[in-house]
C-alpha cells in the first residue's frame, strides 16, 4: 500500500489518494490481456461462441474496474472521500471519531443528531486492505531475525554488529496501519480546529456554522459509471446468449 499520485485537481485542492498499488497493477495487465484477446476475436472470430467469450471478457472487464481500479480514499483540507467498488462516502473531519484496520481500513463516524444523541456509523474503504495473520507473521519473523542478530555466532549474525537489528520490510500490513495513523491525526487535529471554532462561533460566508457543517453525518451515494461498468457488459453477455 502506498499513497498514490494525485491529479492535476487533487494536487490543486491539497489532497492525497491512498490505494493499492497490487490492485491497480491486476487491473492494467487485465486490460492488455482483454485488449489482445477483443482484438484478437474481432479479426479470427466469426460464429457465435466467440461473440460470448468477447462478452465475457467486457463483463469481466467491468468487475475487475470496479473492484480494483475504483477503491481509493481520498484526504483533502474538509475531510475523507472513500471510494468503493459501487458507492462513495464523503465524510467530514470532525465526524471521524476514530481510524483503524481490520481486514479493511475502517472510518469510525460520530456526529450530532441534533436532538441530543449522537449518531454513529463505521465506512469500509476496500481501497486498503489488511491481513491480522499476515501481519503476525511477519512480526514473528522481524523478532526471529533481530534474535539471531544479536547472538554472536549464529546465522546472520556475522558482519551486522552485536546487538544491531535491521528495521523489518514495510509490508502491506505495515503500510495500512502507518494510512490509518495518518488518517487518525489529521481527523483528531480536525476535532480539535472544530473545537476552537465552536467556541469562537466561527461563522461561514454562508452564514453556517463551519463546526455544524464539519460534524455533519457522512453522506453516501451510488456511482452510475461503476453500476454501469456492470450491468452493460451482464445485459450484453444475456443479449448474446439469448441470440
Amino acid at each position: 500500500m502506498r499513497i498514490a499520485p494525485a491529479s492535476r485537481g487533487d494536487r490543486q485542492a491539497g489532497a492525497r489518494t491512498f490505494r493499492s498499488p497490487a490492485a491497480v497493477a491486476v487491473w492494467w495487465v487485465w486490460l492488455a490481456f482483454a485488449v489482445a484477446n477483443l482484438i484478437d476475436l474481432a479479426v479470427q472470430g466469426r460464429d457465435h461462441t466467440s461473440a460470448v467469450a468477447a462478452a465475457v471478457l467486457v463483463l469481466i472487464t467491468g468487475v475487475i474496474y470496479v473492484t480494483a481500479l475504483r477503491p481509493r480514499v481520498v484526504a483533502d483540507d474538509a475531510g475523507l472521500t472513500v471510494v468503493n467498488p459501487l458507492r462513495g462516502h464523503r465524510i467530514g473531519w470532525a465526524c471521524v471519531a476514530k481510524v483503524d484496520v481490520a481486514e479493511l481500513l475502517r472510518v469510525h463516524c460520530e456526529w450530532d443528531r441534533g436532538d441530543g444523541g449522537r449518531g454513529s456509523k463505521t465506512v469500509h474503504a476496500w481501497g486498503i486492505h489488511y491481513s491480522r495473520r499476515r501481519a503476525f507473521a511477519a512480526e514473528a519473523r522481524a523478532r526471529r531475525t533481530a534474535a539471531r542478530r544479536s547472538v554472536p555466532g549464529l546465522p546472520g549474525a556475522a558482519g551486522r554488529g552485536y546487538g544491531y537489528a535491521a528495521a523489518p520490510p514495510a509490508t502491506t500490513e505495515s503500510e495500512a496501519q502507518k494510512i490509518a495513523g495518518l488518517l487518525d491525526e489529521l481527523a483528531a487535529t480536525a476535532r480539535h480546529d472544530a473545537a476552537r471554532a465552536a467556541d469562537a462561533a466561527a461563522i461561514g460566508p454562508d452564514g453556517v456554522s463551519q463546526a455544524a457543517a464539519a460534524s455533519s453525518p457522512p453522506r453516501a451515494s451510488w456511482s452510475p459509471p461503476a453500476i454501469a461498468a456492470l450491468a452493460l457488459p451482464a445485459l450484453l453477455l444475456l443479449v448474446v446468449l439469448l441470440v
